[in-house]
């Protein structure tokens, strides 16, 4: 992990989290579901993920708390994508973040960097330390890997939700085949 700056965060931090936020901001506009769509967040989560996630401590209750924040991202995804709108416009998906899924994204963002930032001064620092000695908490790894897969959750399950919406509302504007041409290839079948 880079080496914190006096404020406890580094410049990447800012950055990583300044562009996960971009990225659903920039959902507001509608935009066609692409690959480039699904990547972008993926590919900064992947980012994140090796930055911070060196590893996933199991010892105490780590699993507990680790379970908890990555089980409330995937409540945040889940939410976040089913109140995002999927339609079927000129031949596209399209996909855009109403207001309730950007708002669902910017708290879950802010508490994740809300939390850095408090625990990196003195007093959060010591009340991050006092909760996690009261609760078998085993260092901070455990927080970091908490927060890391909280985002994974709700960035994954989020996409997740969009995609398939975005497949079944597909499936559902396909146009079925004229039946004199599904009588022709019977025809043609039979004939064989």
């Amino acid at each position: 992990m880079p080496e914190p700056d006096s404020r406890g965060m580094t410049i990447s931090d800012w950055l990583i989290d300044v562009a996960l936020l971009l990225v659903v901001f920039r959902q507001l506009r509608e935009e066609r579901l692409t690959l480039r769509t699904v990547l972008l967040p993926l590919a900064l989560i992947a980012w994140a993920g090796t930055a911070y996630l060196h590893d996933i401590p199991t010892a105490g209750n780590d699993l507990v708390l680790i379970g908890a924040f990555a089980g409330t991202g995937v409540a945040f995804g889940l939410a976040g994508g089913v109140i995002t709108r999927v339609r079927y416009a000129d031949g596209h998906i399209r996909v855009k973040a109403t207001l309730g899924a950007a708002a669902l994204w910017v708290v879950s963002m802010g508490f994740r960097l809300g939390f850095a930032v408090w625990s990196s001064h003195p007093s959060g620092g010591a009340s991050v330390a006092r909760f996690s000695a009261d609760h078998d908490i085993t260092g901070g790894q455990a927080w970091v890997a908490a927060l890391v897969l909280m985002a994974f959750g709700e960035v994954v399950v989020r996409l997740g939700v969009i995609v398939v919406r975005g497949v079944r509302t597909r499936a559902r504007h396909q146009e079925p085949a004229p039946v004199s041409a599904l009588a022709r290839v019977g025809a043609a079948e039979g004939a064989s």
